[in-house]
C-alpha cells in the first residue's frame, strides 16, 4: 500500500510526501501517475519526499527513473528527499544518485533549487 500528499511549496515547487511501500503492484503505479500529471499541469520542480517509504523495489526503483526522466524532458527536475535505511541503500546500489538527486530531508531539497 502507498499513500501519496501532496505539499506545495513557493508558488513553482511540489512536494509529494510518500509512504508505505514502492514496490511491484498497482499501488506504486499511482507514484508515475500523479508525476505525469503533474507534469502535464506544467509543474517543473518536484520533490519526492521518501521519508515514510519502508520499502523499495526494482519496480520503484523504475517509476523514479521514468518520473525523472519525463520532468528533465518537460525542462524540469525531480529530486529525492528523505530516504533512509533500506531505502537509501537501494537507491544508491543502483547508482541513481547520477540520475536524480538525494538529499537528507525535503527542505535540502527544496534549498538545491
Amino acid at each position: 500500500m502507498i499513500e501519496i500528499k501532496t505539499r506545495r511549496i513557493e508558488p513553482d515547487i511540489v512536494v509529494l510526501e510518500v509512504a508505505g511501500r514502492i514496490t511491484l503492484g498497482r499501488d506504486s503505479k499511482q507514484l508515475e501517475w500523479v508525476a505525469e500529471n503533474l507534469v502535464r499541469e506544467e509543474q517543473r520542480k518536484i520533490i519526492f519526499d521518501l521519508a515514510g517509504v519502508t520499502q523499495i523495489d526494482s519496480t520503484g526503483i523504475g517509476i523514479i527513473v521514468m518520473s525523472a526522466a519525463n520532468v528533465k524532458k518537460a525542462g524540469g527536475e525531480l529530486r529525492l528527499a528523505g530516504a533512509s535505511g533500506h531505502v537509501e541503500n537501494a537507491l544508491r546500489l543502483t547508482g541513481i544518485e547520477k540520475l536524480v538527486a538525494l538529499h537528507p530531508t525535503a527542505n535540502a531539497a527544496v534549498a538545491k533549487f
